[in-house]
């Protein structure tokens, strides 16, 4: 077990408040100075613990493992078979003998799982193609099979089992035009040619989204197959065959969405889903609904045609009475409060479940006995599980970790009153754990715990103060628990802008691996920030530079006050997205202050953003409407506007796949940084999208940071 204390500190500052110290993976190791640091090799080969499936008896859970070489940075994934009856036995590796992931029991006991392996009508690998695939295992790991179930034109992008695995619902890009998945024409049938140039009506809605132009006339879609004796057959889809009188739209929907939002009846005659319609008005429209279809062929039913804001993760309860989905209020406000709403199967009848309750559920699933919904929401800095009554709406939140219960997720009922469920914090990636009687999880596995374990251990501590409006604002500090006696800082600042920095492990934006290099860490979630109810994260409004500028200052003397050990003249700022809005921002309006900015595909110019992004209801909902509306609003917030008082040496990062922040952002940051004399580096990245992905990319993403934050805190840097 991860051990905790508390701290409790007697502060004078007034504004400071209760603080609790996590020491990460304290009980590994004697965690003294002989203890290497975390680098960024460790990171990005840092084994990553898949989401578990658990056989229908819920004896036996399989999960996947992904690590990397450290030399090569090739990746490899293990699968292992886990008793759950057994406490402290050691998972057993199984083969399935080539690619395999997506891994998922039926109700038939076999485990099903994608894989692009050679098709059994083919033994040539270049023609391979993404189907389902499923084998029998046994309790030692001996494998029956692999055996293919689907046979397909197009690649499989994930499937659902119906509950009595009497059928199965594939998902991929499939032309509107194609009466099966995947057809002659798949990708083609809406390019003009003969060139190769895409074109694009008004009337359609996305050309591009995240990070790929869309082909005119291809959506994601699922289709419905009959299972016999383990092949799928009579495809049918849930769209609609007809496009002209069916639903035109992704599901699940793009770029994010996947299986939690599609789901079976439990009488396996239909299924549920999610899509939003695909028009014009898509750029600017939330308005995700749940669909139902009886799998005839004919148009689906939209349920929740009323409201027209987004309706997502649709869940039925095993006992078939009852639909539990959730629901957003306000239509083009994509981080609006995720409320539970109960629908009744026989009549209709929705309502509300969680409305009284001021968190925004990110995910739920029902117990086998239909007697509890558990349900996942951001809570201060922890992502704890709530066990919520579905016939009076009380929800409690569960107490499934010592001390912190940090990032909870991949929750599995077994049974009626036992959870399968990972857990991660910034001491360290997701474990996997296992709850019986709602009591605190057992750990199952030990993917990287101990590795950590051999790295020098570091320390999170929490701490709020008051901050825009006299309002409380909560911060946590990472640093080595026993590092120097002076340490320079590093301001982390979130994105989104509703989002957190919370007490969650990442590949990406790492607080442990900064720290490792002998910096404080601060991070604070300012007005704007999700996980303190909906009025704090709705305070952003048309308010981008205001209140979180002056929580930023205000958290970053609140730590310094905190804790001595940081050094307030060595310090640098660093974010991406809306975070890296804020270096630009900082830049103009906080110019003195930090010794070096990194900036990762930051806002510059909120005009030519405007026009340049893609999902248009987020500027519109943020800034009041659309640019040409209320320019006032964009400029307002602008930081083009305060160029002149660039000084700060600045490290600007894009990736040329980014639409949504378009990495000509960060080109006339650079441009503006070059034509004020400020020093300033570029970092472009020509694969990657709003995030940096590929594992080599990362290393480099990494050592280029370092490099820059040691330039200008490092011990030869120049503080004057």
């Amino acid at each position: 077990m991860i051990k905790k204390t508390w701290l409790v500190a007697s502060l004078a500052a007034s504004t400071l408040a209760l603080v609790t110290a996590t020491p990460a993976l304290a009980d590994h190791g004697d965690h003294t100075a002989e203890h290497p640091p975390m680098s960024a090799v460790d990171l990005v080969t840092m084994p990553r613990l898949s989401a578990p499936t658990v056989t229908p008896d819920g004896r036996f859970a399989v999960y996947s493992v992904t690590t990397r070489d450290p030399k090569t940075l090739d990746s490899d994934t293990a699968i292992y078979l886990q008793d759950l009856n057994r406490t402290g036995s050691d998972p057993v590796v199984i083969d399935l003998g080539g690619s395999a992931h997506d891994l998922t029991f039926g109700s038939d006991s076999f485990l099903y799982f994608l894989s692009d392996r050679p098709s059994n009508d083919t033994d040539d690998s270049a023609d391979a193609v993404t189907q389902v695939w499923r084998a029998a295992l046994e309790a030692d790991g001996n494998v029956t099979g692999p055996m293919q179930v689907t046979n397909v034109k197009a690649d499989v992008h994930g499937f659902k089992l119906s509950p009595d695995t009497s059928k199965i619902a594939l998902f991929g890009d499939i032309s509107r035009d194609c009466v099966t998945f995947g057809c002659d024409n798949d990708g083609t049938a809406h390019l003009p040619g003969p060139g190769t140039g895409r074109l694009y009506d008004a009337e359609d809605g996305f050309f591009r989204h995240w990070d790929q132009w869309e082909t005119p006339g291809t959506f994601s879609r699922l289709f419905a197959f009959d299972l016999i004796n383990g092949k799928a057959s009579s495809g049918v889809a849930v769209d609609g065959q007809n496009a002209e009188t069916g639903l035109v739209g992704d599901t699940p929907t793009k770029p994010f969405g996947g299986g939690e939002e599609i789901a079976w009846s439990a009488d396996s005659t239909g299924i549920y889903f999610a899509a939003r319609q695909s028009n014009a008005a898509e750029p600017t429209s939330t308005n995700v609904d749940i669909y139902w279809s009886t799998l005839d062929g004919g148009a689906p039913q939209n349920l929740t045609a009323e409201n027209l804001a987004t309706d997502t993760l649709p869940s039925p309860s095993p006992d078939g009475k009852w639909l539990a989905y959730a629901a957003m209020e306000r239509p083009g406000y994509e981080s609006d409060r995720l409320v539970i709403h109960l629908r009744d199967v026989e009549t209709g009848a929705a309502r509300a479940l969680t409305g009284d309750f001021d968190r925004s559920f990110g995910s739920l699933t029902w117990t086998r006995d239909s007697r509890w919904i558990i349900a996942g929401a951001q809570d201060v800095l922890d992502t704890p599980a709530f066990k919520i009554d579905p016939r009076s709406g009380t929800v409690e939140r569960l107490d499934l970790m010592a001390g912190n219960e940090a990032r909870i997720g991949g929750v599995t009922p077994i049974g009626n009153d036992s959870l399968l469920f990972t857990r991660n914090s910034i001491g360290g990636p997701s474990e996997l754990y296992l709850s019986k009687g709602w009591q605190q999880g057992t750990p199952l596995t030990d993917v990287a715990t101990s590795l950590l374990g051999e790295r020098a251990s570091v320390v999170t501590t929490r701490f709020n103060f008051k901050g825009a409006n006299d309002e409380t604002v909560w911060g946590q500090i990472t640093k080595l628990e026993n590092g120097d006696a002076s340490m320079p800082a590093i301001l982390y600042v979130h994105g989104g802008p509703q989002g957190s920095f919370n007490d969650g492990w990442s590949s990406r934006w790492n607080p442990r691996v900064v720290a490792s290099q002998g910096y404080a860490v601060i991070s604070v979630d300012f007005h704007g920030s999700s996980g303190y109810g909906q009025a704090f994260t709705d305070s952003i409004n048309q308010d981008w530079g205001g209140k979180p500028l002056e929580d930023l200052q205000k958290g970053l003397a609140a730590a310094l006050d905190l804790d001595p050990q940081i050094n307030g003249e060595k310090v640098c700022a660093m974010g991406a997205s809306y975070g890296g809005y804020m270096m630009n921002w900082i830049a103009g309006k906080w110019p003195d202050r930090f010794n070096c900015l990194v900036q990762h595909d930051g806002l510059f110019d909120m005009r030519s953003f405007y026009y340049t992004t893609e999902e248009l209801w987020f500027p519109r909902w943020d800034f009041g409407g659309s640019y040409n509306e209320v320019p006032e609003n964009y400029e307002k917030w602008n930081p083009v506007n305060h160029v002149s008082n660039w000084q700060t040496p600045m490290l600007v990062i894009t990736g040329e796949k980014d639409y949504r922040v378009p990495y000509s952002q960060g080109l006339q940051s650079f441009t503006a940084l070059q034509e004020q004399n400020v020093p300033a580096k570029l970092l472009v990245f020509p694969d990657e999208n709003h995030w940096v992905l590929g594992a080599k990319n990362s290393l480099q993403w990494h050592n280029t940071v370092f490099d820059w934050l040691d330039t200008y805190l490092g011990e030869d840097a120049d503080t004057e």
